[in-house]
């Protein structure tokens, strides 16, 4: 049996852009999605801390070093520029991998959206 567990989270980053007029998705900084262990495609859950809002979506690569984090499509009316989201993905697997199994956790400025030196 799997189970489905988290895989890795970018807690609290500041939504710079929510653009409706685009195909749907969110586009992310590389620097994030690296040290996440994100990809590009890759299905994430969105939490809004501003409103409560959550919702699915897959990830764009966005500008490296840009700090963006810019919401398109639909999932647009669902924040405004200067909330601040949790993005975060799971994995499924085994009990016995999850138990050994550690996520991805990174916690960036969210005054910039940038990783800590």
């Amino acid at each position: 049996m799997l189970i489905e567990v988290l895989k890795s989270k970018i807690h609290r980053v500041t939504v710079t852009e929510a653009n409706l007029n685009y195909i749907g998705s969110i586009t992310l900084d590389p620097l994030l999605m690296e040290a996440a262990d994100m990809i590009e495609g890759e299905k994430v859950q969105v939490l809004n801390c501003m409103n409560g809002e959550r919702l699915e979506t897959y990830i764009l690569e966005g500008e490296r070093g840009s700090g963006v984090v810019c919401l398109n499509g639909p999932a647009a009316r669902k924040v405004t520029p200067g909330d601040v989201v949790i993005v975060v993905t799971y994995a499924h697997m085994s009990r016995e991998e999850a138990r050994d199994f550690k996520p991805a956790i990174v916690f960036p400025d969210t005054a910039t959206n940038k990783l800590p030196s």
